[in-house]
């Protein structure tokens, strides 16, 4: 078993959140995604932050050209590994 991570990368916590919500319906994950505040150098504004959202991958299963797809809907990316 790996221990593959995506790391979706949103502009918001609003976007963060819907992220979330859905992508277990869109690509069938069963595991919870940890949201996590990423604020920006020398920002202590929750608004200058932006939000991961970190999903566990193990079986390698999710196609990183889809998630880049799917971040892309909200204003998101995906970071490279």
């Amino acid at each position: 078993m790996s221990d593959v991570r995506h790391v979706l990368v949103l502009p918001d916590r609003e976007a963060a959140e819907a992220v979330a919500e859905e992508i277990g319906e869109r690509f069938g994950v069963d595991e919870e995604p940890r949201l996590v505040r990423d604020s920006l150098a020398g920002e202590d504004d929750a608004e200058d932050a932006q939000w991961l959202v970190v999903l566990r991958d193990e079986q390698e299963r999710l196609n990183p050209g889809d998630l880049d797809e799917f971040a892309a809907e909200w204003d998101g990316w995906r970071e490279e590994p």
